[in-house]
């Protein structure tokens, strides 16, 4: 049987391309139909022809991502590896091909992961972009950099924030202060990442002339947004009927990103998340995609990534905690 063997700079250089894990090493060699041996600072690929020439290209491409400066983890591995697999590696190298940079006024932001690239990448590529996974993974902060980078470049005539202000409801009305007082703390997050990539000067004259809007997901109701880039956060908080009111807000030459934690429910039990129901109605429709992060995916202090793996491993499938399971 034909071999071919690939030689990296060091062991601890060929180990960060398969995340330094032995198990992503056997899924890549299920899915690609090849043998892996890795000693030291090479591997061996066993293999007919075509499959070898396959892997050959896959590691070929996680050398040049790392080369970039992204950090290759599980996730990253087996969806790259899945997409070798299906044929696909061309589309994946073109992607490396096209650096992603995110240009904002006050910081350039570049994806951490090839997680965020692909998630990034998907942006670009689709109207209808849904993010979903742990805090942490960058899914909030990349759609708003994205959408305020739009804006900058004259591909969209405004930018609207929204977040479903889920513990406000009923109580609103006994909460201090107008209206504005009471909606800011729901809405303080999207506040504090919009000043990390503009001058705060920059930020209350856009408000202040409309095209920066930053306001509860109630306030969409009724409105078609054309010519916008329009962010969901928190969206595992909105009902089934909030979230169909909010795509279909979508106009003319607008893009939507929806983000949210389907591990961080603050609905009632009795309702259903919309994040939930959304995955099994529009799976399927094009000019939608859903990227799905994990707690591998994480990038803020490598605690949180071990805290997150710590509640993924207490909420196993048989356990009944509200919102840690998708229903079917």
């Amino acid at each position: 049987m034909p071999f071919k063997t690939l030689h990296f700079s060091s062991p601890r250089h060929l180990s960060s391309l398969y995340a330094g894990r032995e198990e992503n090493l056997v899924h890549a060699e299920r899915v690609l139909g090849v043998k892996f041996v890795t000693r030291d600072d090479w591997l061996k690929i066993d293999a007919p022809a075509a499959p070898l020439a396959n892997a050959e290209a896959f590691f070929g491409f996680l050398d040049q991502a790392r080369a970039q400066g992204m950090t290759i983890r599980t996730p990253d591995f087996h969806r790259l590896a899945d997409t070798f697999a299906r044929g696909e590696g061309d589309a994946l190298n073109a992607l490396l091909e096209q650096p992603l940079v995110i240009a904002t006024n006050r910081k350039t932001i570049v994806p951490k992961t090839l997680g965020q690239k692909l998630y990034l990448q998907s942006m670009l590529a689709h109207p209808v972009v849904f993010g979903i996974g742990p805090a942490g993974t960058g899914k909030t902060y990349l759609a708003m950099a994205a959408a305020v980078s739009a804006l900058l470049k004259n591909e969209v005539e405004r930018v609207i924030l929204t977040r479903p202000a889920v513990e406000a409801g009923e109580a609103l009305g006994f909460l201090p202060g107008d209206l504005r007082e009471k909606i800011l703390p729901y809405l303080r997050p999207l506040y504090d990442a919009l000043h990390d990539m503009l001058d705060a000067e920059d930020v209350a004259r856009l408000s202040a002339k409309g095209v920066i809007e930053i306001a509860p997901l109630a306030y969409m109701r009724g409105r078609t947004l054309s010519r916008a880039f329009i962010v969901l956060d928190e969206a595992q908080n909105t009902t089934p009927e909030q979230m169909m009111m909010f795509l279909t807000r979508l106009g003319e030459d607008s893009r939507m990103v929806i983000t949210g934690d389907i591990t961080q429910i603050d609905l009632p039990r009795s309702k259903q998340s919309g994040l939930l129901e959304v995955r099994h109605i529009l799976a399927d429709v094009p000019g939608i995609d859903f990227h799905t992060f994990s707690g591998a995916d994480v990038v803020r202090h490598p605690l949180v990534q071990k805290i997150i793996a710590a509640y993924e491993a207490y909420r196993h499938p048989d356990h009944d905690g509200h919102g840690t399971e998708e229903k079917p």
